[in-house]
């Protein structure tokens, strides 16, 4: 289940990434152009990007962990 958690974190940290990109290089905020600005879905998504970037904050520790072994 961890695995599961730690690939969809990843994916919307990703899509998050990619949308920042595309908002510095062609001021075209893709979250916003599909959903609209700020309706309800839109902040979902932006609250899921936020938390998966928390929640990977903890990769860090389990990676150092891992060297341990």
């Amino acid at each position: 289940m961890s695995k599961g958690i730690d690939y969809t974190a990843l994916t919307l940290v990703i899509i998050g990434a990619v949308n920042w990109g595309l908002i510095g290089i062609f001021k075209l905020d893709l979250v916003n152009l599909i959903f609209g600005n700020m309706t309800w879905i839109s902040r979902i998504i932006y609250t899921l990007v936020g938390l998966s970037g928390v929640y990977l904050l903890s990769l860090y520790g389990r990676v150092t962990a891992m060297g341990r072994d």
